[in-house]
């Protein structure tokens, strides 16, 4: 091998590259340590660009409908103005209508509870009468309750400074959610406002330090994340307002309760994708099962009736198309997505997966057009 100087560069490159790696591998926990406390200084300003994302989805509708000229000065503040007032109102108007909803359910459970357990208590007599074994097992139970007081005395005597101590760290941790959200709040409308200008700059920086190859193929890799993200959290939202409208219909049709508090709950839980509808459905079960029992059963059925439809008719047209997923990697985006970062692995990782499969979709088709020409150009040659 011809020792020049590009060779001797590759060669000092990946020695820093060995031992940086040996570095980090001896010292991998404090590392880790370091990159969660940058993760933390950096939190405000990612939550700033999330909020940014979100509210210019109706920020560039918004835009195209004022009838203003596009070089406007007032075009932007304007629509950024009505884009934050509209998220802003969405918010307050369901907080508003759900409120009432939710306070009457409250009361309504409060007067039917007694009842309830009174049922269990009676059922559960009859029960006993006809199983005696039952009350006889239960009977023979004993508890050592010297012992189990003596317990509960010593975690109320060590946990009264454990519950001082957690009243302090919640009001601390209270004060710095509001601050990383103010600052993410005051990040997003300065994005906003000069999203044009953020962009030039960040392409002139690109090209001013990286290939011009790889700078085209950055670009292009991060508008096919931004469509993608875009027409995915537009096609999730859509969906769950179809949902919830439909299940609101339905419930009112039927003349069932909470109607209106179930069909926003579910709209509301459909934002978690394929599995996000189903704890609304429990929960709506359950709020039905305190007043009636037959009315928790007919929702029952009605639910999986309606899942099947916005699961087979609804859902493909208005999100799967929108990512372009195959269903099954659909189902594994949201499984390792919710087991590695919960309900927000849910939402972020089905885009991802998308990217991820369309970018290596291209790579797979563009090596099989290369091997095909290969091949080509054997067969031809005398």
């Amino acid at each position: 091998m011809e020792l020049n100087d590009s060779t001797i560069k590759k060669l000092r490159w990946l020695i820093v590259f060995a031992v940086a790696a040996v570095v980090i591998g001896f010292n991998y926990r404090s590392v880790f340590s370091f990159a969660v406390r940058i993760f933390r200084f950096f939190t405000p300003f990612l939550l700033g660009g999330v909020m940014a994302f979100i509210i210019n989805l109706p920020m560039r509708t918004i835009e195209g409908v004022i009838p203003l000229k596009r070089d406007s000065k007032l075009l932007r503040p304007l629509s950024l103005i009505i884009s934050i007032v509209f998220v802003v109102g969405i918010v307050v108007l369901v907080t508003f209508v759900v409120m009432p909803q939710l306070i009457d359910t409250l009361v309504i459970l409060q007067n039917s509870l007694p009842s309830f357990l009174t049922g269990i208590k009676t059922e559960a007599e009859s029960l006993f009468v006809q199983f005696p074994q039952i009350a006889d097992y239960i009977n023979n139970i004993q508890i050592d309750w010297k012992t189990f007081i003596e317990q509960i005395v010593g975690f109320l005597s060590n946990g009264a400074g454990t519950v001082l101590s957690s009243t302090f760290s919640a009001a601390i941790s209270i004060i710095s959610g509001v601050t990383t959200f103010f600052i993410g709040f005051v990040f997003a409308i300065y994005i906003l406002l000069q999203k044009e200008n953020l962009s030039r700059q960040f392409k002139k920086l690109m090209k001013a330090y990286l290939p011009e190859a790889l700078t085209v193929r950055t670009l292009e890799i991060l508008d096919l994340v931004h469509t993608t993200f875009a027409n995915f959290f537009a096609g999730q939202c859509l969906e769950a307002v179809i949902l919830g409208s439909m299940f609101f219909l339905t419930l009112s049709i039927f003349r069932l309760p909470y109607a209106l508090l179930i069909g926003v709950l579910i709209a509301f839980t459909a934002l978690i994708p394929m599995f996000g509808a189903f704890i609304g459905c429990v929960i709506g079960a359950f709020l039905m099962l305190m007043v009636q029992p037959i009315n928790a059963l007919v929702f029952v059925i009605i639910f999986f009736v309606l899942q099947q439809i916005e699961g087979n008719l609804i859902y493909p047209h208005v999100v799967g198309n929108s990512v372009g997923l195959p269903s099954i990697w659909v189902l594994v985006a949201v499984t390792i997505g919710g087991s590695t970062m919960g309900i927000v692995g849910m939402l972020i990782f089905i885009p991802i997966t998308s990217v991820v499969y369309t970018l290596l979709r291209e790579a797979v088709n563009h090596r099989l057009s290369k091997g095909n020409q290969a091949k080509t150009k054997k067969l031809i040659k005398p």
